[in-house]
């Protein structure tokens, strides 16, 4: 609601830049501590922020460009540079092509993808928590006019059009990815299929935010009736439950020597006989 946190000499920090940092420093510390507790290398960990960070940029600014593009040519036309500064994302273009990133790096590796991907995607929803908080100070992806008690009202300067009640959607985001965070973390336990958690957060995610689409009222495209995001959110939702049964059905179709379980046995036999 305040972007400007506070100045130091000339230099202004902004709530909006402050949150995404924190949310990047949590989520970081959370992915090397479960890695530890798991017993998994967390190297790979920070070649995944820095993934993260570039990749979500960069995909989140090209699907911005392109359904600016798409739905008004003429006025991105007249003015293309307006399109190419800091503000302007879509959430989505930053999310599927830091996966697609992420993919080529570990086949380069030759780590396995989807033991970081299920380990990283309930990071990657704390810093979206985070991240959107940063939108409730910056104003952006701002809710529709509401006469609900939990209605804001944002100051003039921000965003969000000012000195109206609008549905606090940014906070409301942010309590989604939470959330589903902490959903994430508890499935972990039970859900031992490699690919299960990864795809389990595009489910979550996507059924979060097609819901979240109804309240909002900024400009961000459309597809006949749905919101860019809603659409793209019902290819997610169908993606997410063909990866979390493909990877199920993989997994269990797994020869009985390729299993940990199995792996470990041998290798305790390997050692009593050695002995």
């Amino acid at each position: 609601m305040y972007n400007d946190l506070f100045h130091i000499g000339k230099l202004t920090i902004h709530g909006y830049g402050t949150m995404i940092a924190v949310g990047v420093l949590v989520a970081v510390a959370v992915a090397i501590f479960r890695c530890k507790k798991k017993q998994i290398d967390p190297e790979p960990i920070l070649d995944l922020v820095l993934i993260a960070l570039i990749g979500g940029f960069l995909g989140g600014k090209l699907l911005f460009i392109l359904v600016s593009v798409i739905d008004d040519p003429k006025a991105f036309a007249q003015n293309p540079t307006a399109y190419l500064g800091g503000s302007g994302f879509v959430v989505y273009g930053g999310i599927i092509f830091a996966v697609c990133v992420a993919v080529v790096y570990f086949k380069i590796k030759k780590k396995d993808f989807l033991t970081y991907w299920d380990m990283i995607m309930p990071e990657v929803s704390i810093a979206q928590g985070f991240g959107r908080i940063g939108c409730f100070l910056a104003g952006c992806c701002y809710g529709a006019v509401t006469h609900s008690p939990i209605g804001v009202v944002f100051p003039q300067g921000s965003l969000a059009p000012a000195g109206v009640k609008l549905w606090p959607t940014q906070l409301m985001m942010s309590a989604g990815n939470f959330i589903i965070a902490g959903i994430l973390i508890l499935a972990a336990y039970k859900l031992k299929k490699r690919g299960q958690i990864g795809s389990l957060y595009l489910i979550l995610y996507a059924i979060g935010r097609f819901g979240i689409e109804f309240l909002r009222n900024d400009h961000r495209g459309a597809v006949g009736v749905f919101s860019t995001s809603q659409f793209i959110s019902l290819f997610i939702v169908v993606i997410g439950i063909a990866l979390f049964i493909w990877r199920t059905k993989a997994e269990d179709k797994k020869p009985e020597d390729e299993k940990p379980e199995d792996k470990k046995k041998d290798e305790s036999l390997k050692v009593s006989k050695a002995e």
